[in-house]
């Protein structure tokens, strides 16, 4: 087994975070853009998928996966206390992943069926890696979180094969959304009020979140439901009391983790708030079904404001943690964060806010823009660097593990 003083390598493949949360920071700085650029028609994308349906395919299983694998990556070797991937293994799972934006994106010269075969390579060997991982280390678990790994894959399949037999994408794009929600759901409801109680603890505070109960057990359950039935059916009358009814679960869910107490550390209110998006989202699933609000909208909510939100708030912690920084988001990462939240409202207007020439969605994507820039120059220097020496921790500074 190779032993932390062996490694000889550059520090960017030193860990699964590194590679996985740069190159999926570069890709949401640069593809909502380009999506511009296509959406008014100056530029086109190739590969076998409509514009639409590749713009939707990129934010799910290309900026999703990445974050995901960068996540596990890093976590997993915490839950079994093996040595993590790092090196050339690392390096040909980055290129598996680019390999796959290249031939959705018709930069590969192949066909349809062989583009959408090089794009199930990744999340194939993910999954098989994460694996290998648990069950040498006997963290069986941890063994559960295989489960929405495969099935993210299976939605990403879904997705190829709607896109090729049916000329769109239907079920396949609200179930990979569906998939990231729920790994949130099960990864988030561990990590947020795990930090939260650290934290508060820290600070002697009597009040602390209410530990994991089978409150929790329904309220992942119910959330699951509602977002299969919405994957299947996003108009039925089922679909709108499910999302309604996994909603308030989820929003009291949130309560007992005690954010409105964290309002000191903007780090860690940027979960509670990311976890926030979550019944929010299921909420816009019921308004949606119920005719009040475009179906468009649980769609933006829960893929902008909690996936992005939720991972671009569990990235910047995870770096700062494993790369030696303190754990304080600073102004500027706050404002990334903030940003982001803007872009879920803003594209959530839509074109019901006109400022000038530009619109809501024009405004989102500028946001959007703008706070993975802030991401990217703030964390990029952290994340293909060496590790800091660890210095010592001021009160203010959150302690708690990152992953």
């Amino acid at each position: 087994m190779q032993t932390r003083n062996t490694y000889r390598g550059p520090a960017f493949l030193s860990h699964g975070f590194r590679p996985f949360f740069l190159f999926a920071g570069l890709f949401a700085f640069a593809v909502i853009p380009f999506w511009r650029l296509v959406w008014r028609g100056d530029v086109g994308v190739g590969g076998h998928f409509s514009p639409v349906d590749w713009h939707i395919h990129e934010m799910i299983f290309g900026y999703g996966s990445a974050v995901v694998a960068g996540f596990l990556f890093t976590a997993v070797p915490n839950w079994t206390g093996r040595m993590p991937t790092r090196g050339w293994p690392l390096a040909v799972l980055l290129v598996t992943w680019l390999a796959g934006r290249a031939a959705v994106a018709g930069l590969v010269p192949v066909g349809p069926v062989m583009a959408a075969s090089i794009d199930q390579l990744f999340l194939l060997a993910v999954a098989t890696m994460i694996a290998r991982e648990i069950i040498a280390g006997r963290n069986w678990r941890n063994l559960k979180v295989l489960l929405p790994v495969s099935l993210f894959w299976g939605a990403n399949l879904l997705f190829h094969v709607e896109a090729l037999t049916q000329g769109v994408s239907d079920i396949g794009r609200r179930l990979g959304i569906a998939i990231l929600i729920f790994l949130i759901m099960l990864i988030g409801g561990r990590i947020v009020p795990s930090f939260t109680r650290n934290w508060l603890a820290q600070r002697g505070s009597a009040r602390l979140p209410v530990a994991f109960d089978r409150f929790d057990g329904a309220s992942i359950l119910t959330g699951a439901v509602a977002l299969i039935s919405w994957s299947i059916a996003p108009l039925h009358l089922v679909t709108g009391c499910l999302g309604a009814v996994a909603a308030m679960l989820h929003l009291i869910r949130l309560f007992r983790w005690r954010g409105q107490d964290t309002w000191r550390s903007p780090l860690l209110l940027m979960l509670h708030v990311a976890y926030l998006m979550v019944p929010l989202g299921l909420a816009s699933i019921a308004t949606g079904a119920a005719g009040i609000a475009p179906p468009a909208v649980s769609a933006h909510v829960l893929g902008i404001g909690a996936v992005a939100g939720m991972t671009l708030a569990v990235t910047m912690r995870a770096t700062m943690g494993h790369t030696g920084r303190p754990l304080v988001a600073g102004s500027a990462l706050t404002w990334s964060f903030a940003m982001i939240c803007a872009a879920t409202a803003a594209r959530v207007a839509g074109q019901h806010v006109v400022l000038g020439a530009f619109d809501g969605i024009d405004l989102s994507a500028a946001l959007w823009t703008a706070a993975f820039g802030i991401y990217l120059w703030r964390l990029a220097p952290w994340l293909v660097g060496p590790r800091a020496a660890r210095k010592m921790a001021s009160p203010r500074t959150e302690r708690s593990t990152a992953t």
